[in-house]
């Protein structure tokens, strides 16, 4: 019997230390585990999402398509190709503050139509499929239509004078990479009607549909 024991524990004996050296070597301690250095591994191997690395960007655009007169500002002027600049900036994942500055002279027969204005909005995202987004838009802003029209047989311009107005819109959005995104927009801007003194008043409204780029930063 004794015989039997000692070749056991002459076995037993190595096949301990073995497993302990093992199980040592293959377990790193709590202390090890919840240290800064394993955190800090741990976030490392977390991808970052793709829609959290794009807020709080700031986007400068450029817009080019065709501007149509409406009311009292067709009569004076022919509708035409214009450019439009943009500044865009992601303030969360549905909202953005959207600004917008355009300048334009439409001539008509002698007559002219000439829009300018600084556009101040909110962009809301309607829904986000993939890279694509369709959006609507609305807000203030500030106009300074002049008009040269025909007064008693006598062509005069009106007083150059800054009114408030509103404006609204509909597009979408097509982002490239983290860099370039593509769009269409279409916008109704009207500003409010301007008095004149010795005249009738300036009057009308004029939308846009055009294609974007923004290039982000």
């Amino acid at each position: 019997m004794k015989k039997y024991l000692k070749n056991f524990s002459k076995y037993l004996i190595p096949v301990v230390v073995l497993a302990a050296g093992t199980s040592a070597l293959a377990k790193p301690s709590i202390k090890k585990l919840t240290s800064d250095e394993k955190s800090q591994n741990v976030d490392s191997d977390i991808p970052v999402s793709r829609n959290m690395s794009l807020l709080n960007k700031h986007s400068v655009g450029l817009g080019i398509g065709q501007t149509f007169l409406m009311s009292e500002f067709a009569d004076k002027g022919e509708d035409k190709i214009t450019w439009d600049l943009f500044y865009n900036y992601s303030a969360s994942h549905s909202f953005d503050f959207l600004a917008n500055f355009h300048t334009s002279k439409h001539k008509y027969l002698g007559q002219y139509t000439q829009v300018t204005g600084l556009a101040l909005g909110i962009k809301a995202k309607v829904f986000q499929f993939d890279n694509f987004a369709p959006f609507i838009t609305g807000g203030f802003g500030f106009y300074q239509p002049k008009m040269k029209r025909v007064i008693d047989d006598e062509l005069v311009e009106s007083k150059t004078k800054l009114t408030f107005g509103y404006h609204f819109g509909a597009g979408a959005d097509l982002r490239l990479n983290n860099k370039f995104t593509i769009g269409l927009m279409a916008a109704l801007h009207n500003p409010f009607d301007v008095k004149q003194d010795l005249q009738p008043e300036v009057e009308g409204s004029y939308a846009k549909l055009m294609m974007t780029t923004f290039y982000t930063f």
